[in-house]
């Protein structure tokens, strides 16, 4: 299972605010101010006003199983190059490998439709946009959890399907996760390339606003 973690970091006491969608009842992402001056016009002398942005500094790391370090595990992520505004991570559903499938097909398939879709128009920043178009586009045999965030304006929207999981952190304390969503324990809801599988409906909706 891949977490993502988003560390603000601010001076002056903030507030995190989320809600969840009403009809659907290995990353580390550091969220920090970026600063911008403005000097005013009217006197050399005046101090520079300073306008605070929010930016994402992301890093990534996957630690796949032991048995399966060779083929790079079975899971997969991608950041988008504008400052991490899209981050995605997919987990691999392992019991396609009885079946002689490798569960990593499927998820860095998923992964890589997701990227092509960035900076899609009809997207619109909507992450279950995202997971509606790569789920369709995805060919391989599989399945896999997913998670996609997208982060602008301040706010980070949040679709995941599934058990992969996103917190934020603020000076140390945890202030807001997702959490799983699961037919039973050690089966999540997942995409897939089966007929009856769920899809970017059955998507947990969450919007965490900086502010």
């Amino acid at each position: 299972m891949a977490i993502s973690i988003f560390r603000p970091s601010v001076s002056l006491p903030q507030q995190f605010l989320y809600s969840i969608n009403p009809q659907k009842f290995s990353s580390i992402s550091v969220i920090r101010k970026k600063q911008s001056f403005l000097r005013c016009a009217s006197s050399d002398s005046a101090p520079p006003l300073t306008r605070q942005e929010m930016s994402l500094s992301v890093g990534m790391y996957l630690i796949p199983h032991p048995n399966k370090v060779e083929k790079g595990g079975e899971d997969a992520f991608f950041v988008s190059s504008d400052d991490g505004e899209v981050i995605v991570v997919a987990d691999g559903v392992s019991g396609w490998a009885e079946k002689n499938v490798d569960p990593a097909l499927f998820s860095r398939e998923l992964v890589a439709n997701v990227s092509s879709l960035v900076g899609n128009v009809e997207v619109n920043d909507d992450p279950r946009i995202l997971i509606k178009g790569a789920h369709a586009a995805t060919s391989s045999i599989g399945s896999a959890t997913v998670l996609v965030s997208v982060f602008k304006n301040g706010i980070l929207k949040i679709g995941s399907v599934g058990d992969c999981g996103l917190r934020v952190i603020r000076k140390g304390q945890m202030i807001f996760s997702t959490f799983p969503l699961e037919h039973y324990f050690d089966c999540p809801y997942q995409l897939s390339s089966e007929s009856v599988t769920q899809t970017y409906l059955d998507a947990i909706v969450w919007k965490v606003i900086y502010g």
